[in-house]
C-alpha cells in the first residue's frame, strides 16, 4: 500500500509539473513551430496522405530498402530537399476542442510511471537523497531510450530532446523527493 500510495503522490507531483514545464517554461515545446497557417499545406496531405499515421517524407519504398542501387538513386535524387516526420491524422485532433481526455490520459500514463518509479525507490537500500537521484535518473534514462533516438534517426530537433531532458529530470526529482518522503515515513 505504501508503494501505491508513493506512485498516485508521484503521478500527481510529476503531472503538475508537466503543467509548469509546458505552458509556463516551454521545456516540451522547443524546437516546435505553432502558428503558420495550414490550409494549403493540410489541402496537400488530405490528398496525399489518406492514412492516419506517421509519413517520412521523403522515403523510399520498404521493398527496395534493401536494394543498395534504388537506395544511391533515391539519395541521389533527394540530396539537399525538405524533409518532414509528420504525424497524421485526417479527421484532425479532438484535443483542440476539448483537451480534457487527453489531461486524464496523461494523468493516467504519469501515474503509472510513478507506481513503477516507487516500485523501484522501495528497492533501494539507501535513503531520500538516493531515492531522488535514482528517480532523476529515471527521466535521463526515459529521454535517451526515446527522445534521442528520434534526433538520431528522425532528426528531431536537438533543442526539442534537450528541454524534454529537463523536464524529465526535473519532473523525476521532483516526483522522486515527493516518493521518498513517503516511503521513508515511518511504518
Amino acid at each position: 500500500m505504501r508503494i501505491v500510495i508513493a506512485g498516485l503522490i508521484g503521478g500527481l507531483v510529476f503531472f503538475f509539473w508537466g503543467a509548469i514545464a509546458h505552458m509556463a517554461l516551454g521545456l516540451g515545446d522547443r524546437g516546435m513551430h505553432y502558428g503558420q497557417s495550414p490550409k494549403a499545406t493540410l489541402e496537400v496531405m488530405q490528398a496525399d496522405l489518406a492514412t492516419p499515421g506517421i509519413h517520412v517524407l521523403p522515403s523510399l519504398p520498404e521493398a527496395q530498402m534493401g536494394d543498395a542501387e534504388a537506395v544511391a538513386a533515391f539519395a541521389k535524387e533527394h540530396d539537399g530537399s525538405g524533409y518532414a516526420f509528420i504525424v497524421y491524422q485526417p479527421a484532425g485532433n479532438p484535443g483542440l476542442a476539448d483537451m480534457g481526455p487527453n489531461l486524464g490520459k496523461q494523468w493516467a500514463t504519469d501515474t503509472v510511471a510513478a507506481l513503477l518509479a516507487a516500485w523501484l525507490l522501495s528497492l533501494l537500500p539507501g535513503g531520500f537523497g538516493q531515492r531522488v537521484a535514482v528517480a532523476g535518473a529515471l527521466g535521463v534514462f526515459a529521454t535517451v531510450a526515446l527522445l534521442v533516438p528520434f534526433w538520431n534517426w528522425y532528426l528531431f530537433p536537438l533543442d526539442f530532446v534537450l528541454g524534454n531532458l529537463a523536464k524529465h529530470v526535473l519532473g523525476w526529482a521532483l516526483a522522486g523527493a515527493a516518493m521518498a518522503w513517503w516511503l521513508g515515513r515511518k511504518r
